[in-house]
């Protein structure tokens, strides 16, 4: 019978995962502390931006703060302390992994490779890569881009894909990168690039928020598919759940329905802009089944 411990103890070792990792969780920190840290982005518009009042505003930080609420009446807490990180596309990962934050809530693309390294709630989101450009510029598809400079997100899916395919079609485009999405925006107003490869969403916003929106383009055609969810870290079960938990239960009482008209279908701040973005029929059926899988199965539905 001792033997069953260090049997238990080497199968974890072997799933990566240690006996102390296996009866702790993060969960344990929050209701000691009183306190959930989370990554924010500073214009990732409509997720997770500043408003002019420089607070974290946004589609994402209010289902994080959804999950907040939740954790609190789980954890049997009188209340609970947000402590905001602020991340970008190539720190939001490694922030949940050293155990600095413990959700990133924001634009975050759910993908396998992403899956080695973090957990990600249910899709509460659905976008595709586009491009935006100047109208100027006369540009309507890849084949428009050979040897030009176009410009992504470090750390982005976007940017994998624009990589990948730049070699496989000999398009010898010149890609830089940018820390953020404000930084990559500007580099195309400023005319360092012809392009801003990113999810269309996240163009859109910045296109309605910018100086002059009649002055921008984004692509009609769709490159890649993109479910977004909450950043969550790898092994760590008893607070997956819950906080999976948490993103289902807004799925099912309106919520998130709710949440989705107030930032895609009204005026939002800083400018009051409407993005005018409904619902598309593919994240109806996520939130009508609700998946953290980078491939979901009812998307490959007719």
């Amino acid at each position: 019978m001792k033997a069953l411990p260090l049997v238990l103890a080497a199968a974890l070792a072997v799933g990566g995962i240690t006996a102390a990792q296996a009866d702790t969780s993060r969960l344990d920190r929050v209701k000691s502390t009183g306190e959930l840290v989370i990554g924010t982005r500073d214009a990732a518009i409509p997720f997770s931006y500043l408003d002019d009042h420089q607070k974290s505003v946004g589609y994402a930080m209010d289902i994080c703060y959804g999950i907040a609420d939740a954790l609190k009446r789980d954890l049997g807490l009188p209340s609970i302390r947000i402590k905001e990180v602020p991340v970008t596309g190539s720190t939001r990962i490694p922030l949940i992994a050293n155990g600095t934050i413990d959700l990133s809530c924001g634009p975050d693309t759910n993908n396998v490779q992403r899956q080695k390294q973090v957990d990600f709630a249910p899709a509460t989101f659905v976008s595709a890569t586009h491009f935006a450009s100047l109208k100027k510029s006369n540009l309507h598809d890849l084949k428009d881009f050979q040897g030009k400079t176009v410009i992504s997100v470090s750390g982005s899916t976007n940017l994998k894909w624009l990589t990948e395919i730049n070699a496989e079609r000999h398009l010898g485009m010149r890609i830089i990168t940018a820390s953020d999405h404000a930084e990559a925006f500007l580099a195309v107003a400023s005319g360092r690039a012809s392009a801003f490869f990113m999810d269309g969403i996240l163009l859109a916003g910045l296109v309605a928020n910018s100086h002059d929106p009649k002055a921008w383009v984004i692509s009609k055609q769709a490159y890649t598919f993109e479910p977004y969810g909450i950043i969550e870290p790898k092994h760590d079960p008893r607070f997956k759940a819950a906080v999976d938990d948490a993103v289902k239960a807004m799925m099912k009482d309106g919520r998130i329905d709710a949440l989705y008209t107030k930032w895609f279908t009204q005026p939002i701040p800083p400018k009051g802009v409407n993005l005018n973005w409904p619902m598309t029929p593919e994240l109806k059926k996520l939130l009508a089944h609700p998946t953290d899988a980078p491939e979901p199965e009812i998307l490959k539905q007719e």
